[in-house]
């Protein structure tokens, strides 16, 4: 909050562009919020249907009049926002800043660049604006859950992504010993690509072991695949249920006190943080 105080301007005009664009807990903030999102919304629903070819065939002209409609809306959202801030080069090269940035500049590109494929790409690009969307995530509590248990869970899954990492390098190996060349398995690199394809439970089928001895190593590693898809899932659920862990009543065992709770909302005994 200091930071965005900080690039609050002085002037009324801009004060009250900075308080409705950026500020999402006044009313106005909060009222373009939700237009800014329900517009983002449409134009990628848009960009999608445009690209299915029954309905860019019928609907070709309404479609680029409507990506016109959200480029222009979208390059004065740019252009306001940078004007309502002290430090501008804090917003453009911010992550939000450069994904607004990228948002607008597609169909001005498209004038450039005649070739279609090239266009088809940047637009792809549009997408980026429902990443807006996230900033919705720091007015949910429950978020915050999510982060810490993110946090707490990144050694235990760098470990486990390590070990995977060893398992897909051995088995990969030893499938290529074991089948060779002539079954498919021209490289340890493309042997080790099977083994990631089986170990997953993914199995495209452009590989396949042909002798009794690499068939029954990958049915190994598919079994194993199962056990090992369930640990990051075990691993991520714990920290959550341990981040959303609240205080227990020493006195009748509740545990869905708030963290902030100073008294039982059962029987009103007075609390102690529940230890780790």
């Amino acid at each position: 909050m200091r930071k965005q105080a900080d690039n609050k301007p002085d002037t009324p005009l801009r004060s009250k562009l900075y308080t409705i664009i950026f500020e999402a807990d006044t009313p106005s903030g909060k009222a373009f919020d939700v237009l800014l999102i329900a517009v983002i919304i449409i134009s990628v629903i848009v960009v999608m249907l445009d690209s299915v070819p029954a309905f860019n065939e019928r609907y070709k002209s309404l479609f680029a009049i409507l990506e016109w409609i959200f480029t222009i809306l979208f390059s004065i959202e740019y252009v306001i926002r940078i004007l309502s801030v002290r430090k501008k080069h804090k917003y453009i090269f911010s992550f939000y800043g450069i994904v607004d940035f990228l948002a607008t500049i597609p169909s001005y590109l498209s004038i450039l660049i005649p070739s279609a494929q090239v266009l088809l790409i940047i637009r792809v690009l549009r997408i980026l604006r429902v990443f807006r969307v996230l900033k919705l995530a720091q007015y949910l509590s429950e978020a915050q859950y999510l982060t810490t248990a993110l946090k707490a869970s990144q050694r235990k899954i760098s470990v486990f992504l390590f070990a995977v990492v060893n398992l897909v390098i051995l088995t990969g190996s030893l499938m290529y010993v074991i089948e060779g060349a002539e079954n498919g398995f021209t490289s340890i690199p493309k042997s080790i690509y099977w083994a990631i394809v089986t170990l997953t439970t993914v199995g495209y089928g452009d590989i396949t072991p042909i002798t009794d001895l690499g068939q029954f190593l990958a049915a190994i590693i598919m079994i194993m695949g199962y056990s090992i898809i369930a640990v990051p899932t075990g691993i991520v659920s714990y920290e959550i249920a341990a981040a959303n862990r609240g205080k227990v009543c020493p006195n009748c065992g509740e545990s869905s006190n708030p963290e902030m709770a100073n008294y039982c909302i059962s029987c009103g005994e007075p609390l102690t943080k529940t230890e780790a």
